[in-house]
């Protein structure tokens, strides 16, 4: 496996992330937010697990609590990543996803203290100035669905800094496993409170959950696991930065989505601000000098 199939890999797989935008807002629109998220895990863990069974290591008690950690916090991802897609479109909730990409290296900063760099600093205030531009049109009046897409990408944040200190100390097969079963056992648990019945037949609903079981969790996972043993981290980081790319050019065709001129340029400030935070600190320097 060379490195340019590596990243067409993780492309297609960007690809399909971006898709599932569009495909889980047509979703919902159908069926409780819960139960799509309960019966997409509970199909996405009976998939992984045999996966896990078979390759994983010795299961103990510390990998147990570190995947039920990381399962928290992807579930809060998922969860206010889907809510938001009921009140804002798949575009914006795509592009503001995607600011976990400039908040991660903030968080660590904190958390860990690594260092700021200057191009992450560059990004935050082009971020946060296509954040004003793409969902305020150019004022700070957010809606309900844009402010549940931010706290998404805080949780997607968490998980991903949980997910790269996590996976050092323990098995990656099991962590996922486990944190999908979080994920699903917490999604069925909030369906049933809200008195929701979760093993329902919904034949229209079978192949978005076909997409976002299948090819959206259990293949994306597996494929950016193996694939970055043989792509850097930063161009990894550059092709997860089209996600929202995809997202917004499908919801356009799906659901004839269209940015105004601020949303344009607030999407490009945004995405703008992904790919400067992700890029060697050398070029950063030569941007910003």
């Amino acid at each position: 496996m060379n490195r340019y199939k590596a990243a067409l890999l993780l492309l297609t797989t960007t690809f399909f992330w971006g898709v599932t935008f569009t495909v889980v807002k047509q979703s919902v629109e159908s069926i409780d937010v819960f139960v799509f998220l309960a019966q997409r895990f509970l199909l996405a863990f009976a998939l992984i697990l045999p996966i896990g069974l078979y390759k994983g290591r010795s299961l103990d008690v510390t990998t147990i609590v570190l995947g039920c950690v990381m399962g928290f916090f992807l579930f809060g991802a998922y969860a206010f990543q889907t809510l938001a897609l009921l009140y804002t479109s798949a575009s914006n909730t795509a592009f503001l996803t995607g600011l976990n990409v400039v908040i991660v290296p903030i968080l660590s900063s904190l958390m860990l203290r690594h260092r700021l760099s200057t191009g992450v600093k560059v990004a935050v205030m082009l971020s946060v100035v296509g954040l004003i531009l793409l969902c305020g049109n150019g004022s700070w009046d957010l809606n309900r669905g844009d402010v549940l897409a931010a706290v998404c990408a805080l949780c997607v944040s968490l998980h991903l800094i949980c997910t790269g200190e996590f996976v050092r100390r323990s098995d990656f097969y099991w962590l996922t496993v486990i944190q999908l079963g979080v994920v699903a056992l917490l999604s069925y648990s909030v369906a049933l409170a809200r008195g929701k019945e979760v093993l329902v037949w919904y034949p229209n609903l079978l192949i978005p959950l076909l997409i976002c079981s299948i090819i959206a969790t259990v293949f994306a996972f597996l494929v950016q696991t193996s694939m970055q043993r043989y792509i850097s981290h930063t161009n990894t980081a550059l092709i997860f930065c089209t996600e929202p790319v995809f997202a917004a050019l499908y919801a356009r065709l799906a659901l004839n989505e269209r940015f105004g001129v601020y949303g344009l340029v607030g999407a490009l400030c945004i995405l703008v601000g992904m790919t400067i935070s992700n890029l060697p600190e050398k070029v950063n320097k030569l941007k910003t000098s």
